[in-house]
């Protein structure tokens, strides 16, 4: 039975036990005080709610460090330092303007902050008890889960779900072979690196690194090049589309979901899918969210398959038998967890038990939402007080960036065509 225990008291499994009572909570959502990011400081309940996120956050931490034997001392100064940067964040990319117009998420200031005060000034030690960015990662990942809706991802029909299966598995494959082949990344990177690209940014990044075995400075380094490269893409998608998705299609709505679909599988992070689109128009908005959070469904999907390859290959690369135990203990269990929060979420939704709000949003989701922001946040300024900037621009981190550009550019034109031939040729065809 202690053996049983020492088993289950790691990471992935304390992140499960911990996030069961999160889920409860945005459950419970409509019987709660509105836990929201505020994006006015002066508002009377402003401060009320952050101090709700602080003590969420707070209790989350201690529970975990306390599950797996970590040392306290020092935690909550430590902590205090860090959510203080991640609410700043958080307050600034809550603005009505930077979130809708130019398309920067919280996360996105989170990890800047981090690099600047880590590359800028010191990180001194007494600051680094509550520096622990995957933990907070993989709550927000199951958080996040919670948000998305199978019935909603279904909108889109059998078109969007089948862009999104070959999308990631063609440029998944062209990523990892051309950033093995060509410039010889390490393999565990080299599959961290292409999960972030193909499926949904820094959120798949994290749930590869953790089958895969990519160390941290690693991960820190792809989750930065993710969320800095996303930001030219907010502008540059609309403009391509603009220029050449008229080309195609008489019909202004053929015209509005194939750019939908282009956009939806090139940005990689969500609000920046959501920005990128709304400059197309309304159905292209609702297309590309549609299309991306199909493509975040597979998270779970392509860490199995990693999970599966890696048992049958050695790092040498050489065959071994494939073991269904070494699937189980490479599969980020913290991933199960995402796919059982959509599923029960979108479960209650389909059966009328969700609420909605003054401004047709669902309550529950919505705190969900907030809170995978909360731990997002935290996750990416950890991520920036880890990362040196002479990290990124050391020879082995250039030839991950030269990698991520090249499959970046493929994933462009390999979208476009596939977007084309699903909204512009086959769901016309099946309309007629």
């Amino acid at each position: 039975m202690k053996n049983f225990w020492n088993k289950l008291l790691v990471e992935d499994w304390v992140v499960v036990m911990l996030s069961i009572p999160l889920l409860i909570l945005c459950a419970c959502g409509q019987y709660l005080p509105t836990i929201s990011i505020p994006s006015n400081m002066l508002e009377a309940d402003a401060w009320g709610k952050i101090a709700m996120l602080f003590v969420i956050a707070i209790v989350t931490l201690y529970a975990g460090n306390k599950l797996l034997s970590r040392p306290m001392k020092g935690m909550l100064l430590s902590f205090i330092v860090v959510f203080a940067i991640a609410a700043l964040a958080m307050w600034i990319g809550s603005n009505k303007y930077i979130k809708s117009e130019l398309g920067l998420e919280p996360v996105f200031f989170s990890v800047i902050f981090g690099l600047l005060i880590r590359n800028a000034l010191h990180v001194p030690d007494w600051m680094k008890p509550a520096i622990q960015g995957e933990f907070y990662i993989k709550i927000g990942v199951v958080c996040l889960g919670a948000t998305i809706m199978i019935g909603d991802v279904m909108k889109s029909g059998a078109a969007g779900l089948i862009q999104a299966c070959i999308i990631v598995t063609v440029v998944w494959l062209f990523a990892y072979n051309i950033a093995r082949r060509i410039f010889k990344v390490e393999r565990a990177t080299a599959m961290t690196m292409s999960s972030g690209l193909t499926i949904c940014g820094a959120s798949a990044a994290i749930a590869t690194a953790g089958v895969a075995g990519a160390d941290k400075k690693s991960l820190s380094y792809i989750v930065s090049v993710v969320l800095i490269i996303a930001v030219p893409m907010i502008y540059l998608m609309p403009w391509l589309a603009n220029m050449i998705v008229p080309l195609l299609s008489d019909s202004v709505e053929i015209q509005q979901e194939i750019t939908g679909a282009w956009i939806g599988g090139t940005v990689d992070t969500t609000s920046g899918v959501a920005a990128s689109s709304e400059m197309a128009g309304d159905l292209a908005n609702s297309t590309a969210i549609v299309v991306k959070a199909t493509q975040n469904v597979l998270i779970g999907v392509v860490a199995f398959f990693i999970a599966l390859y890696l048992s049958t290959k050695r790092e040498d690369g050489k065959a071994q038998r494939p073991s269904l135990k070494v699937v189980w203990d490479k599969f980020p269990k913290f991933v199960l967890m995402f796919v059982v929060a959509s599923l029960v979420f979108s479960l209650l939704k389909e059966a009328d038990l969700l609420t909605l709000n003054a401004k047709g949003k669902i309550v529950e989701t919505s705190l969900a939402k907030t809170l995978s922001t909360l731990f997002f946040s935290l996750s990416f300024v950890c991520i920036g007080l880890d990362t040196r900037l002479k990290d990124i621009i050391s020879k082995e981190n250039r030839n991950v960036l030269y990698a991520f550009l090249t499959a970046q550019t493929f994933n462009i034109v390999a979208t476009f065509l596939v977007a084309w031939l699903m909204f512009g040729v086959v769901k016309p065809m099946l309309w007629a």
